[in-house]
Parts: structure tokens; C-alpha cells; sequence
């Protein structure tokens, strides 16, 4: 993917930066986003140390919440490199473990306006990019909680259900202006965050899989990257699931 500009928000651990790492090894510009400008640059000498010089990486401060700081790392991103080819809208949290009678309410606003309008203000300024320069390929980050009911998640799978839905539409508005918006719904993934909260629960989380194990970045990563390739460009509106099995059951 020589030549390209892609914007991944979140982009400084996790899933986000290894598939920072992927499309910089393919050539691809990139500009990681978050709101811990320490944590971005180190995920910045990282991916740059990995990739061998095979790209620009940047990292530029956001908070998704704020809809205007949304917009202005879109008009950064495109007054610095011209252009917006791809963007990953994967900035996300999951804040509690709860029954719907014993979930706290703020716990569910702080993951909407993360989970969901964290991307529709992605996508929202993304897609006015996108347009103006003839076309481009977004994936959301959906979640195996976005296709099925996961006991103890209501409120974080009613944020990714959104997710899904706001692909779907998106996709349909914009697939005959040469956008293509995905969504990939990840299984469990190892990654440090989850690793930190769940170190009992690991084995019953493996055993959910049929596959036998939880998920890695980098496999989620490669999906993601397929997704804003020209070798998915048939593909429009589409949820890959990347789950282990779990989406088969």
C-alpha cells in the first residue's frame, strides 16, 4: 500500500498499534491517535523501530469523546499529508462487569460516548474527507458482544451492537461514492489491559474459544488490514469476525 495516509485512533497499544505496525511495514503513512501523548510516543519509537524506516509514524493527541478534537486531528492529519486513504476507528473501553440491574449508569455514558460516538465522530469527519478526495476504506472495531448477548456485558454489548448498526448504514450511504466501511468483531484478545483484569478468569476465557485460546493483536491486526486493502474491495458494510470459532457456535 505505497503512497497512503491511514489514521488509527487508540493507536498507541493493543490492537491499534500492532495494526499501526502492519500498515507501516506495507509503506503506509500513519498517524497513531490518544489521548496519553507519552504512551503515543513510545508506541511511535516502537513501531518506527519495527518497521525498519518503512514509513512516517506519527502520534497526535485526541480525545474521541470531544467531537471538535475529532475534527481537528482529521484537518491535521490531512493539511500535514494530504490526504485521508484509511482510518481505523478502534479507540474503546469496557468499564465494568455487570448484570443491567446492577450496572452503574455513568459506567454505560462514559462507554457510549467512547464506544459509539467515539466512532460516529470518526467516521462523521472521516467520511466528509473521503468524499472530497474520491474515496477511501474505514473499519470500526465491533466486538463478538456486538453480534450475540455475553452474560455480564449488557451495557458494553449495546455499545458494540451500535457499533455494527452504524457500519452497516454508513456503508450503505457511501459504498457508490468509493468509501468502504467495515467493521471486524474481535473474541477475547491477550492484550496488556485485558491481561491486567482478567488473570483469574483466564483459562474459562481461553476455553470460550473453540479454537482453545484467547486472541492476539496481531491477529486481529491482520484482518483489519485486509479490510482496507484493495484485495477487499468487493467487500462493503461487512463485520469479519476474527473470534476463534466462538461466532460459530
Amino acid at each position: 500500500m505505497p503512497h497512503k495516509t491511514a489514521l488509527v485512533t487508540g493507536g498507541a497499544s493493543g490492537i491499534g498499534k500492532a495494526t499501526a505496525l502492519k500498515l507501516a511495514r506495507q509503506g503506509v503513512t500513519v498517524v497513531i491517535s490518544g489521548r496519553n501523548a507519552k504512551k503515543g510516543a513510545s508506541a511511535v519509537q516502537e513501531i518506527e523501530a519495527l518497521a525498519c524506516g518503512q514509513a512516517q509514524v506519527r502520534f497526535m493527541p485526541c480525545d474521541v469523546n470531544d467531537e471538535a478534537a475529532v475534527q481537528r486531528l482529521v484537518r491535521q492529519v490531512v493539511s500535514e499529508f494530504g490526504r485521508l486513504d484509511m482510518a481505523v476507528n478502534n479507540a474503546g473501553i469496557y468499564n465494568e462487569s455487570a448484570t443491567i440491574d446492577q450496572s452503574d449508569t455513568q459506567n454505560f455514558r462514559d462507554m457510549f460516548e467512547t464506544n459509539v460516538l467515539g466512532v460516529y465522530y470518526g467516521m462523521k469527519y472521516q467520511i466528509a474527507q473521503m468524499k472530497q478526495q474520491g474515496g477511501g476504506a474505514i473499519v470500526n472495531l465491533a466486538s463478538i458482544a456486538g453480534l450475540n448477548g455475553v452474560p455480564w456485558t449488557g451495557t458494553y454489548c449495546a455499545t458494540k451492537h451500535a457499533v455494527v448498526g452504524l457500519t452497516k448504514a454508513a456503508a450503505l450511504d457511501h459504498a457508490a461514492e468509493g468509501i468502504r466501511i467495515n467493521a471486524v468483531a474481535p473474541g477475547a484478545i491477550h492484550t496488556d489491559i485485558i491481561a491486567a483484569q482478567i488473570e483469574a478468569a483466564e483459562a474459562e476465557l481461553d476455553a470460550m474459544h473453540p479454537i482453545g485460546r484467547m486472541g492476539q493483536p496481531e491477529e486481529i491486526a491482520e484482518g483489519i488490514v485486509w479490510l482496507l486493502s484493495q484485495e477487499s474491495r468487493f467487500v462493503a458494510g461487512h463485520t469479519l469476525n476474527i473470534d476463534g470459532g466462538f461466532q460459530a457456535k
